[in-house]
């Protein structure tokens, strides 16, 4: 099939790879975001399909609106069987959805209808879910409603953070979609309908969501700081300061602390929380690299009323 991808981060970049190297499709163009500002020299960065669209010598195509009368007007010429979709970032509108004669494909994160929107991983793991998975299906109108071709299940672990599953999904998906594309174009694959019962809504998480309240439990704080790795980053704040947490192991049978009070060993910082203890990993300071919580407290030197916030 003729085939127009849209996508833009990191983790569609398997999904087009594998459309590029398949000898049953044939990618013409690339949908993708504008460029953005990116660092700290907020200087403006293509997205990683761009780049490897780029790299390959394909058509992009970088619409602010997918609804965009000149954007429109380019797929039509461009007349593509199919639109493959994985995080493109944008809800696409009616006049796009018709252009291709099979429609718009979606690779979703999830096993829907569970956790549609824009950030299924983290809330799956924010809810202790032990299993989740990618879905295909036909894009509609509606947020991640349509019809479902196929799904993959793969564990959560215990130590999974969102980026980890994220990244083996991408891989494993990719191949979900390209198998997807090939029974619509032999015609062996139809979808079905989504049930009605188990929808769950994922919003993005924000910068205040990933701020770690230590009065939860700690197997509240263990789930929200995975769920935020890499993006957003779970924070806290100490003397007025942000600190950037990596991946936390709650324990048990660790000391009893009140919320936020640190406990220094010689290899070990403990977090109180509202129920036991927390041994912190990486943190990263406000303005530095990221490094081993005992080097952090070394240079920090807390006093006895010094808390996480």
């Amino acid at each position: 099939m003729r085939v127009v991808f849209a996508g833009t981060p990191s983790v569609a970049v398997p999904a087009l790879q594998q459309l590029i190297d398949s000898s049953r499709h044939d990618v013409v163009a690339v949908v993708t975001r504008p460029d953005r500002p990116a660092g700290r020299g907020r200087q403006l960065a293509q997205s990683p399909i761009k780049q490897l669209a780029g790299s390959a010598g394909l058509a992009v195509l970088t619409p602010k609106r997918p609804g965009d009368p000149e954007f429109l007007e380019q797929l039509r010429t461009l007349e593509p069987d199919c639109c493959p979709v994985v995080a493109y970032g944008a809800l696409v509108p009616r006049a796009a959805l018709d252009i291709p004669r099979h429609g718009w494909v979606n690779l979703h994160f999830s096993l829907l209808p569970a956790w549609r929107g824009a950030a299924p991983v983290q809330h799956a793991i924010l809810a202790g879910d032990e299993v989740t998975g990618a879905t295909t299906f036909r894009l509609e109108e509606g947020l991640d409603t349509g019809p479902v071709f196929g799904v993959l299940t793969t564990d959560i672990g215990r130590h999974d953070t969102a980026g980890d599953v994220l990244e083996r999904l991408s891989r494993e998906g990719a191949g979900l979609l390209l198998a997807t594309l090939d029974g619509i174009e032999d015609g062996s694959l139809h979808p079905h309908p989504q049930p009605a019962e188990g929808v769950s809504m994922a919003p993005k998480l924000s910068v205040e969501d990933a701020r770690v309240d230590w009065t939860a439990p700690a197997l509240r704080v263990d789930r929200l700081v995975r769920a935020c790795t890499p993006t957003p980053g779970a924070w806290t704040t100490l003397r007025g300061k942000r600190v950037k947490l990596g991946p936390v192991s709650p324990l048990p049978d660790g000391p009893q602390l009140r919320p936020g009070m640190l406990q220094v060993t010689h290899d070990e910082v403990f977090v109180g929380t509202g129920s036991h203890a927390v041994c912190l990993g990486d943190v990263r300071p406000e303005g530095r690299a990221a490094m081993p919580a005992t080097d952090w407290v070394r240079g920090l030197r807390p006093l006895p009323e010094d808390r996480l916030e």
